[in-house]
Parts: C-alpha cells; structure tokens; sequence
C-alpha cells in the first residue's frame, strides 16, 4: 500500500491502543514499517532512534534474523499446541532456562501471552494458594501509588493509577496502596534515602495491619517502578519488605514485565537489588517482543499443593506458552548469552547516567532517575521549589509540543503525564555511547524550546 492508502486504511479501521483517535482524523499517523539495530523506520523513509525499544521491550535490537528463522524453524515443526494438558519441547526447555536465571527456588514457570496476563495470574495463584493451604480469608493485594500493572480488570485494580481506572470502575475490590519510592518527592526523609526507604516499606506493614493480616494475600512490587517516571528502590527498602511479608505470611509479588531480561543488567531485577520474591511475573524482553509472550514464575513451596491429587490450577490462556514464541524465547536468550547483553548493561549504564544527567543545566529538568537502562526525566516549572506544571500546562507541554516535536527530531521515546511530567527513557540494551550521545542531543534541544514556549 503507498503511504496515502495506509493513512486512509488507519484512519478508517485501526483502533490504536492507548490513544487519542480524534487528532488523527486530520493529521497522520506515524507508521513505522522496518527496523534495524537500535533504529526504526517510518512509511516516509525517515529514520528514528528507538529510545524506548518499542516500549521496554526490543532488548536485542530490531531486525535480529536468527529470532525470525527460530519462528519460522518453529511454525514449519509445530505451528500451535496449548499447554493444557500436554507440552511441547521449545515451551518445557524455555521454562528450565528461565528456571535457571530465576533466584532461589522460583523454579515453576507458567506461560502466558503477555505481562498483565502474568499479573493477572499471580493473583489468582495467591488466592487459591492460600484456599489450598488453609487460609481461605487472604485474598488481597496491596502495591503503590502511581504504579501499572496492567489493563485487565484484576491487574488494573492492583494499578495505582486512578485516571486509568475510572472509566472502568466498579472493578475487583479488595486492594489497596502504599507510598512510592520516588525520593525527589518524599514527603519524609527527603535527605536521607535509606530512612525514606524504611518509612516507605513500613508503609507496606501498616497497610497489612489495617487490613488485617489474616485477609491479605500478596504484595506487588516493581524492582524499579515505571509510572511516574523510573522510581529505583532506596537502600534497604526490598530487604525490609521481605521481613514485613514473612511476618505477616503474605506472598512478595516482583513485577518484572519491564525490568526481568537485562534491563537493569541483570537477567530479573530482583536480582539487581538482592531480594528474594515468592513470584516473578514477566514479558516483554522475554521474547525481545518478537513474538507475543509473559510468564508467571512461582516457587516450588506455592506449586507444592497443586502436586495433589485432583488439584489444579483452574486457569490458563489459548496462547500461552505458544510454541512459536516460545522458539523465539530460546533464541533470544542465545543471543543475551553470546554477546552478554546485560554485562553490557552494567558497564554502560553510568555513562548514559551521566549522558542524561548533562540536561541538569536545563531550567525544565528537575531530576534525572533510574536503573541500568530504564530512566526517567521529570519536568519542572521551577527547579527550586520542584514545582510541577498544572494539568492544562502538562496538556500544552507533553502533548502539544513534546511529544511531536522530539519524534520529528528523530527520537521515539515516552513523554507521559501519569504521575507529574516525564520523558521516560528505554532503549535496546545494545546502544552505546554514540546512541546516548543522540538522545541527549535531541531531547536538549526539544526541551529547550518548550521552555521558550512556556
């Protein structure tokens, strides 16, 4: 199709994801239509740098040709099979690889098709976990402000994110949520991160104690919260959670949907910063986002009841597990192993720190946070004071200038407004210098214009 029948079909029968659809029926729609490397190409011919690898997804870079032939190798054996009761090889070798990376007995992993499934279903193992075991009163969730999960009705409820929630609200009761680990707004301890992140896991423990520790069944944490913009955890914050939940008998759910497959430069996150979870729900990277796939990894102390007699686990997705992007899988942790992707990580990830933080002597650049590649840039009207924009200035900012005009300079990345102004950004864990250099370059002179405008 030439570019002018592709806008024409888009506008008249795809309905984007996460997105406002009335400003395209008299603009166009950017149609990215091949990739190579950290770089991806619209309809026009134009190139741009991937600063969100899709979106905290495409870990190796695009146009990786051996993930493509393992997908088609795949489809040419065995196209499609479920994992209802039978298996298949690339699902079962896949599981014990992962198995291997996963910290201490995480050993059981159930495949699904993508991260909010994986949430989905750690909430639903908790819940008839605990039936299982004698304690059929524990069914809640507690997880942190500003903090997604996912979009299905379960994961949402467990999101913090009321903007989000609303249009779909009544959904699941019985959750609840806590203080974030974003310390540049702490309301207490603002000078001292390891007190801040005492208080803020303590937060956790009196969240259980007003629900009643007998009715609480997990708490869901990402090793590095995204929404808001890259929320690391201060020192000691993940060692005191797990003695919270090992007192009360709740289950530590790690959300590692954007963190797990070498994002923070290790394999999970959790990991990265020495705590053990009860379950690790994951996507994305898993597959590099070549082919669609999550999973919820869970220790052999939750399977154990599910090994007896009648018992299952009454729950299961069409696609989970499927063959094909198990395949994929298995290719893309040959390509993490061979040329040591998160070790790349780990040892680039002060320079990009330092790349971005170079925007410090910006007026607009309150602060700069995150992990291995995974950062965020919060927006301030006032650097002093921390002072955010108002909800009609972050429309005018974010959407009306931002966005557009740090795509039309050659960078794809996020600028989101879910807690106060953000540019987040992600990019394949094999960009280098060269690639931090370019963001940096793109972004200086975007933001610099914004606060011209404002």
């Amino acid at each position: 199709m030439s570019h002018e029948d592709l806008q024409q079909s888009a506008r008249d029968h795809l309905w984007m994801h996460f997105t406002r659809m009335g400003p395209y029926q008299d603009a166009d729609i950017p149609v990215i239509v091949r990739g190579e490397g950290p770089y991806i190409w619209d309809s026009n011919g134009k190139r741009y740098l991937d600063g969100l690898a899709g979106l905290f997804t495409v870990q190796v870079g695009h146009g990786r040709a051996e993930l493509a032939q393992a997908a088609a190798k795949q489809a040419a054996e065995l196209a499609y099979f479920p994992l209802w009761s039978y298996a298949h090889p690339s699902a079962i070798e896949l599981a014990e690889r992962i198995a291997a990376y996963a910290p201490g007995d995480l050993n059981r992993v159930f495949f699904t098709s993508g991260g909010g499934e994986a949430v989905e279903s750690a909430w639903k193992l908790a819940k008839q976990y605990y039936k299982l075991t004698g304690r059929p009163t524990k069914h809640k969730v507690i997880s942190r402000s500003i903090a997604y999960h996912g979009t299905t009705h379960g994961a949402l409820s467990i999101t913090g994110l009321p903007g989000l929630k609303a249009p779909y609200e009544p959904l699941v009761p019985s959750t609840s949520h806590v203080a974030n680990t974003n310390l540049y707004r702490a309301p207490i301890h603002a000078d001292d991160p390891v007190a801040f992140g005492r208080w803020a896991a303590d937060q956790i423990g009196v969240a259980i104690e007003n629900e009643g520790a007998d009715t609480v069944a997990a708490v869901f944490l990402e090793p590095v919260q995204n929404a808001g913009g890259c929320f690391p955890p201060p020192p000691g914050y993940f060692e005191r959670v797990r003695e919270i939940c090992d007192e009360n008998d709740v289950l530590l759910v790690s959300d590692e949907v954007i963190c797990a497959f070498g994002r923070l430069g290790e394999i999970f996150g959790s990991t990265r910063y020495g705590y053990q979870p009860d379950i690790i729900t994951c996507a994305k990277g898993i597959t590099s986002g070549y082919s669609p796939l999550g999973a919820m990894i869970a220790t052999d102390r939750l399977m154990e009841p599910f090994l007896k007699g009648h018992t299952s686990f009454v729950h299961g997705y069409t696609f989970g597990g499927h063959p094909v992007s198990t395949a994929v899988g298995l290719a893309n942790l040959d390509v993490f192993e061979r040329e040591q992707l998160p070790q790349h990580v780990r040892a680039n990830e002060d320079a990009f720190r330092s790349t971005l933080e170079k925007l410090y002597d910006l007026p607009i650049v309150g602060d700069v946070r995150g992990a291995g590649y995974f950062y965020g840039i919060e927006l301030v009207k006032d650097k002093a004071t921390k002072e955010t924009f108002n909800d009609e200035e972050s429309e005018r900012l974010l959407r009306g200038y931002l966005s557009k005009a740090i795509f039309e300079a050659g960078l794809y990345c996020r600028a989101d407004d879910r807690g106060d102004p953000v540019i987040q950004l992600s990019p394949p864990l094999i960009c280098d210098q060269s690639h931090f250099d370019e963001m940096e370059q793109i972004l200086r002179e975007a933001l610099t214009q914004a606060w011209k405008q404002l």
